[in-house]
């Protein structure tokens, strides 16, 4: 830990421009990022504030094919929203800078190359999942399957989200494609793999040692788990035209890896920054006195705290970093929140929706961070901070004061002596403010900036100079000059959390010069006679039809989702025969994928199926040839009655059957789970 910097570099995570952003990730990183950097620059401290776009790897390719747009598209439709939407809401980035950049292309190359001279990259051929249907290699969050450590059946090809287990794509148990559903086949392939394992020694003494006491827990435990693991060769390159090409001559249809090539985009930004800027960029990245950290969130630690630095200290010249203050996950409303399935409030939309209240969202989110474990944000939780906390108590004490100043002094500040207990209160809670944020405390930090303002309403309502101005004049004069000191104190206080509202406050104080830092914790700080501006509402209520819109658009949303994925319809049929438990329990169904679908001759209704049960693969015929035609449910994922007695059918053996529903009209629907699941997966 570096006791007084020279200069503090600071980095969030790069976003991934495949699709918007929402405010989870707001909560992950770059929300506590802003106030860390926004305190230090009131302390007059020498900042670069980096981030940018992630624009490289196989979603973006894949988003495009949705899309029917070329990958450049994608990239610029959503860098650019992805930007105007941090701008909106504050956040102070020195650079938001772009992975397709040619200084970027440049600066990971040139790292390739020096690992590359170094002998540090071992080749090997190995054989790699490949969709035959999508025509590519598969990245390992593309494939899914079963973890084998704790059987969770949505595990990653990279790593499970449920055990945090590092994998390999062929760790896992019956694998799926998820561009296509079907089961990918092993090809052959050549790569260029660092040998994480060799650094481990260093890695236990860098991380485990010398930062077991301050670095977060759950970054810690998390970074310790994968060590503790075992640490496995990792390719640093993919096959694929998207990307930055792997400068070797024999690398044709090879790019860089993007967990290569993406935390180098810090290094890449910072030089554009210092070319913008007329700067030098190399004490940023190279400079012992020069702090680095990485604000993140919780599925970004192991690559920022295991991968990066090991390509950092595998490189000799640049600094490590000083910390990774990972958070946890923002939940919504009760469930995770995700964009794929709309159930995610995406910044842009409520910007949207919200114009005028970028600090509303800035302080809820705040004040329920999740520093230590998942929390949650709902919409009326966000009502009732904005509400309860920022109108009622930080809006409603600055009015009141500024109001009574206009009323009995025509807005110019009582000319009084400073309160030597006023000015202890003050420069006691900068400094809980301070240690609060210096250590990563960012809800504690607003908690003691808000108390500040609870502490002027107290002496506000106890003084009660709106009675006391007639009967005691030096009395009320006093309490409002006091008031007025703690509202200018609150407007560089609350700079960090709520900028917005800092400028205003300022702005209603009639001040001219921004207060610093160093400012704070003085009782003087407007002057007698000061003129006062116009005060006018900080924060203005959300009432509930507001909030109502917003949870039944969510909700709308999901069923939106729920509908799409639908594939029973209720069928009017009377029902059949009752059975007992135990005919129910002799049914072996199963969850299982079609792997080949064609037409069974001279039977125009026969489809014969192979079907993939995870245990093996069975042909399955089956009389669906009117509803659907062979080449559009290839991948397609089903319920088979497994152990029904095989039976020949037009020549064909036919083992199982596929459970499908009928509506009224006579339409066959799959019955298949919500989710893709593997194959074998027991249907209870």
């Amino acid at each position: 830990m570096i006791n007084t910097p020279k200069q503090y570099t600071v980095t969030a995570a790069l976003p991934y421009v495949n699709g918007s952003k929402h405010i989870g990730h707001l909560a992950g990183a770059y929300l506590p990022a802003d106030v860390y950097v926004r305190l230090k620059r009131l302390q007059g401290k020498d900042v670069v504030f980096i981030c940018g776009s992630d624009e490289h790897g196989t979603p973006i390719t894949i988003q495009a094919i949705k899309e029917n747009c070329t990958p450049q598209q994608v990239i610029d439709k959503y860098h650019n929203l992805v930007k105007e939407s941090f701008a909106s809401l504050g956040i102070s980035f020195d650079i938001y800078h772009r992975t397709s950049a040619p200084i970027h292309h440049e600066t990971a190359q040139e790292f390739f190359t020096d690992f590359y001279n170094k002998g540090l990259f071992d080749e090997k051929v190995t054989r790699q999942y490949y969709d035959e249907e999508a025509g590519l290699f598969l990245a390992d969050r593309y494939i899914k399957g079963t973890c084998p450590n704790c059987g969770h059946d949505s595990a990653y090809g990279d790593q499970c989200e449920k055990c945090g287990k590092s994998l390999d794509p062929t760790d896992l148990i019956n694998p799926v494609s998820t561009v296509s559903g079907n089961k990918p086949v092993l090809k052959e392939t050549k790569h260029w793999y660092l040998p994480l394992q060799k650094y481990e020694p260093w890695l236990r003494k860098w991380l485990l040692e010398d930062h077991a006491k301050d670095w977060k827990a759950n970054v810690y435990g998390q970074s310790k788990s994968w060590i503790d693991g075992g640490l496995q060769p990792r390719a640093m390159t993919r096959d694929g035209e998207w990307g930055i090409k792997v400068p070797l001559p024999d690398a044709e249809g090879k790019v860089l890896y993007v967990w290569f090539d993406a935390p180098i985009g810090y290094i890449s930004a910072t030089k554009q920054w210092a070319l913008d800027n007329n700067k030098a960029w190399e004490p940023y990245w190279k400079e012992a006195d020069t702090k680095l950290i990485h604000f993140v969130g919780k599925d970004n630690i192991v690559f920022h705290c295991i991968i990066f630095p090991i390509m950092l200290h595998c490189h000799g010249d640049y600094i490590l970093p000083d910390n990774v203050p990972a958070n946890e996950f923002l939940n919504l409303e009760g469930d995770k929140m995700s964009t794929s399935r709309k159930w995610s409030v995406e910044m842009h939309q409520y910007l949207e929706d919200f114009p005028d209240k970028p600090d509303a969202l800035r302080y809820c989110l705040l004040s329920n961070l999740p520093e230590n474990k998942d929390s949650e944000f709902t919409w009326k939780d966000f009502q009732t901070k904005n509400n309860s906390e920022l109108v009622a108590i930080l809006g409603n004490f600055i009015n009141r004061v500024l109001v009574l100043t206009h009323k009995f002094y025509a807005g110019k500040v009582p000319d009084k002596k400073p309160c030597d207990e006023l000015q202890q209160f003050l420069i006691e809670q900068k400094n809980k403010i301070d240690e609060a944020i210096d250590n990563y405390r960012f809800r504690e930090g607003l908690a003691e900036m808000m108390n500040v303002a609870r502490h002027g309403n107290k002496l506000l309502t106890e003084k009660e100079p709106w009675k006391t101005f007639k009967t005691d004049p030096e009395s009320a004069a006093v309490v409002l000059y006091d008031c007025i000191q703690i509202i200018a104190n609150l407007s560089v206080m609350c700079e960090p959390f709520i900028p917005f509202s800092a400028v205003k406050i300022q702005h209603m104080l009639g001040v001219q010069t921004p207060f610093n830092w160093a400012d704070v914790g003085r009782a003087d700080l407007i002057p007698g006679n000061h003129q006062l501006g116009s005060p006018t509402l900080l924060f203005e209520k959300i009432e509930d039809e507001i909030i109502d819109i917003e949870i039944q658009k969510l909700y709308a949303n999901k069923l939106e989702i729920v509908a799409s994925e639908a594939v029973v319809v209720p069928s009017v049929a009377p029902q059949k025969a009752e059975i007992t438990f135990d005919d129910f329990e002799k049914m072996d169904i199963r969850v299982g994928t079609i792997l080949t679908a064609e037409k069974v001759e001279k039977a125009d209704k026969l489809l014969k199926l192979s079907v993939d049960l995870g245990f093996e693969t069975r042909a399955i015929v089956s009389g669906i040839a009117a509803h659907f035609k062979p080449e559009d449910i290839i991948g397609q994922q089903v319920s088979v009655l497994a152990n029904l007695a095989p039976r020949k059918i037009r020549g064909v053996e036919s083992k199982g059957m596929i459970l499908l529903a009928e509506d009224e009209t006579g339409k066959l629907h799959f019955v298949k789970t919500k989710e893709i699941t593997g194959n074998g997966s027991i249907i209870r």
